[in-house]
């Protein structure tokens, strides 16, 4: 049984004893901002968005989207990915979060690679203006052109600054086994 379909059947089975969200916690929002990666590759920039709505009071789909730029060749590196996450009130106002995703990484060179992630981990509102996470993941990409670029485990934590109901500053932080970071800053609106 593949790891997709063990998280699947996790989700059906806890779903009777499922708790709505946390309080101070929402799953619909949208936030943009800047994009930057220290990779073994070469650092590149750009911009990036990134979504949740919630489907039900314990599911929602998210994406992400960036481009960034090469600082070596000027090449253009397009990512994104689109899943579906259950989430589980663990506490007043922590939940224990689990996503699948399905991910694309395209270097724009004649080379796209296909793949998925999973993430599990806890989100919380610490105060009503301060809420965070963090989450721990694997990804892995299907072989294209005799390349087989090698599943990895990584580390996601951010936080959210709240200005008021609807807008706050998001920030995060990824970091492979690798070495490789990515850096995402930017505005948050909720509703």
């Amino acid at each position: 049984m593949n790891k997709i379909s063990l998280l699947a059947l996790g989700l059906v089975v806890a779903m009777p004893f499922a708790a709505s969200a946390a309080d101070g916690l929402s799953y619909n929002y949208v936030e943009g901002g800047y994009v930057n990666t220290d990779a073994r590759g070469g650092d590149a920039d750009g911009w990036g968005v990134k979504g949740s709505v919630a489907v039900h009071p314990n599911f929602h789909i998210f994406g992400d989207y960036s481009a960034q730029e090469t600082e070596r060749s000027n090449a253009d590196v397009d990512q994104w990915r689109l899943g579906v996450g259950y989430n589980y009130g663990i506490a007043p106002t922590t939940d224990l979060v689990a996503r699948v995703a399905y991910q694309k990484f395209d270097p724009k060179r004649g080379l796209d690679f296909n793949g998925y992630s999973t993430e599990v981990g806890v989100r919380t509102a610490f105060t009503p203006m301060i809420e965070g996470y963090a989450l721990a993941g694997y990804e892995d990409f299907s072989e294209k052109h005799g390349i087989n670029p090698d599943g990895e485990f990584y580390g996601r934590v951010g936080a959210t600054a709240k200005f008021n109901q609807n807008w706050g500053l998001s920030g995060e932080v990824k970091l492979a086994k690798a070495g490789d970071r990515e850096w995402f800053v930017g505005p948050r609106f909720t509703w």
